[in-house]
């Protein structure tokens, strides 16, 4: 993943005044502090307000489904934001990554499918966008569900590693059969949002999917 380009100015909107726009860390991704006003709901503006807004932009993820074998195919890798919030920071995924300037989502998640696990999608439809931070960052997560022929796997499921070597990724690929990923995700016990949310909606797609998809 290369480093963002500077920021574009926060846009215009009829209930809002963006007083000032500053820069104060153009580290991997860019932080700024905004000064602004936004109309009230009693529909008078706001006092200048002081925000912290991290600027990471638009993202995109994708739910690996094989229909056949019924099966999806997650990612695992170490996040220091999970651990930091005292959780296990091994974090069970969907393969996902940031839009490059000018790429599309539709682009960089199939980019990223074989940076991180070395596999296609055949067939790619939108889920949603959802806004991952809104109180602090522009993230903007674009989710797509794909359909794939789940890699070979161990008996723990595992089908190896991947992560694109000149970014220092280190990616566990694992094989689920997607029943017990929807009732894992329904129990709680993946922390990532966008997972959770990509299989969410497999659980109300999935009989769905195994007939139409089977087809194509």
């Amino acid at each position: 993943m290369s480093h963002r380009p500077a920021t574009a100015p926060i846009p215009s909107a009829a209930d809002a005044v963006i007083e000032s726009q500053q820069q104060v860390w153009s580290g991997r991704f860019p932080l700024e502090v905004v000064k602004f006003r936004n109309r009230r709901f009693d529909g008078t503006l706001s006092e200048t307000r002081t925000w912290e807004l991290w600027r990471r932009g638009h993202a995109a993820a994708l739910v690996p489904y094989d229909p056949v074998a019924d099966a999806v195919v997650l990612i695992e890798q170490f996040r220091l934001p999970a651990l930091a919030a005292g959780l296990d920071p091994v974090l069970v995924e969907l393969p996902a990554g940031l839009c490059e300037p000018g790429e599309d989502p539709d682009e960089t998640i199939r980019r990223e499918m074989l940076e991180e696990m070395n596999l296609a999608a055949d067939h790619v439809e939108p889920i949603g966008g959802y806004l991952l931070t809104s109180g602090g960052s522009d993230e903007f997560c674009h989710l797509y569900a794909g359909r794939v022929i789940a890699p070979p796997a161990d008996a723990d499921g595992i089908a190896g590693l991947g992560g694109a070597i000149a970014e220092h990724e280190d990616i566990r690929i694992r094989v689920w059969p997607a029943a017990r990923a929807i009732e894992a995700a329904f129990a709680g016990r993946f922390t990532n949002i966008i997972t959770a949310i990509g299989l969410f909606w497999l659980a109300a797609k999935r009989d769905t999917l195994r007939q139409t998809w089977s087809t194509l």
